[in-house]
């Protein structure tokens, strides 16, 4: 049997490997308390749940939904009006995705051929670069560097590279560094793109979980924006719907279109109490959000103040349900500190390598554990002596 070539530049994903490694310890009786995939433990509210329940109880809702209802556009519209004071046309500037992960991976299809180049950021989230590179594509991977506050370096990227690119993947706030972008970034990401007529893709899923404030705005907000691209929205995080995978394409109306008609040929559309559960999370009582937020940084700070009290110093990172965290001192390899500290501790987290090649000397930790648990995680560490 023969299968297809581009196979061979896929791996294993890094989470298959981690899940592989918490189930042999489980398996001998021992305790893991795992942070490594950002998969929310925070529930939807109760609203979410009762709109979707009902739907469901609702037999007419069981037919393929072929395309996005009126009322789910509308509502993403009013969400963007009021979150972070964009227009958004209903009828031409939005399309459903099923989750941002389903987007990520198929936009490739709709703006490069095989051979084109797309510009990701490193570390990444590893769909950023997966996604083009089932389109064909070959990536040129831009470093977001400590000294830079993990902000691509326009200025660095070669004139020969930014002339020939199609694509370029953005995300703030970042995962995995947790980095939040100025407004003279975007400024700065909108000339470049108009320069060298390159799309942009800016990943928004984490905007209402920065720190400090109540959102960390939009990439739409900045004049041209929907000149040259669009944002990804998702409801996985903010709202705890992950496994209901909700996510939005919005912006430049020429890319939702190519979206919208890929969609059409790729699937029947997002069931329709699932779309009810959007509509009732972005229309409905907000404070839930509020509530996310804050627990999320209590956790942050949970973790960060915990790990540097017991000889692991971590900043406190701005934004996400994530902490980027630099290894140990006494480490050179983040795999190797993973496998131990997995090992001594009964602690999982993810390998900054698992992001590309600059991610090397970090772990990304998930918040996915209440604070009893982060602060057992803390003290298994402690006794573990992995530190000393």
């Amino acid at each position: 049997m023969k299968f297809a070539k581009r196979m061979d530049r896929f791996g294993t994903s890094i989470f298959t490997v981690l899940l592989e490694m918490k189930k042999e310890k489980l398996k001998r009786g021992e305790e893991v308390i795992d942070l490594s995939i950002g998969t929310p433990n925070i529930p939807p509210a109760d609203h979410i749940i009762r709109a979707m329940t009902e739907a469901v109880q609702d037999k007419k809702n069981y037919v393929y939904a072929i395309q996005d209802t009126r009322e789910l556009h509308e509502a993403v519209s009013a969400w963007y009006r009021r979150r972070y004071q964009v227009e958004i046309d209903p009828d031409t500037e939005v399309v459903s995705l099923l989750g941002s992960q389903e987007g990520l991976s198929h936009i490739g299809l709709t703006l490069v051929d095989p051979g084109d180049i797309v510009l990701v950021p490193d570390p990444c989230y590893p769909i950023f670069g997966d996604g083009p590179v089932i389109a064909g594509a070959e990536l040129h991977y831009m470093p977001l560097k400590k000294e830079n506050d993990y902000l691509i370096d326009f200025d660095a990227i070669p004139e020969e590279v930014a002339k020939a690119a199609k694509l370029m993947v953005v995300s703030y706030p970042n995962n995995p560094t947790t980095a939040v972008a100025p407004g003279w970034f975007y400024e700065k990401l909108i000339a470049f793109a108009k320069k060298y007529d390159i799309a942009v893709l800016h990943d928004n899923a984490y905007s209402e979980l920065a720190f400090g404030m109540e959102t960390s705005g939009s990439f739409l907000q900045y004049e041209g924006a929907k000149d040259v691209g669009v944002e990804f929205n998702s409801l996985s995080k903010t709202y705890g719907l992950a496994g209901a995978r909700i996510g939005f394409c919005i912006g430049n109306r020429e890319i939702v279109e190519k979206m919208t008609t890929l969609k059409s040929n790729t699937d029947y559309g997002m069931f329709l109490p699932v779309q009810q559960a959007a509509i009732a999370a972005i229309t409905g009582d907000q404070s839930c959000v509020k509530a996310t937020r804050e627990a999320y940084q209590s956790r942050r700070d949970c973790f960060c103040e915990g790990m540097t009290s017991i000889g692991w110093p971590i900043e406190k990172c701005p934004a996400t349900m994530f902490v980027w965290a630099p290894i140990p001192a006494k480490y050179t390899s983040s795999e190797e500190f993973v496998k131990i500290l997995l090992e001594k501790a009964g602690v999982i987290v993810t390998p900054g390598s698992a992001f590309g090649p600059s991610g090397e000397g970090y772990v990304r930790v998930a918040l996915v554990q209440d604070e009893e648990n982060i602060r057992k995680a803390v003290q298994n560490v402690k006794e573990s002596g992995i530190l000393s």
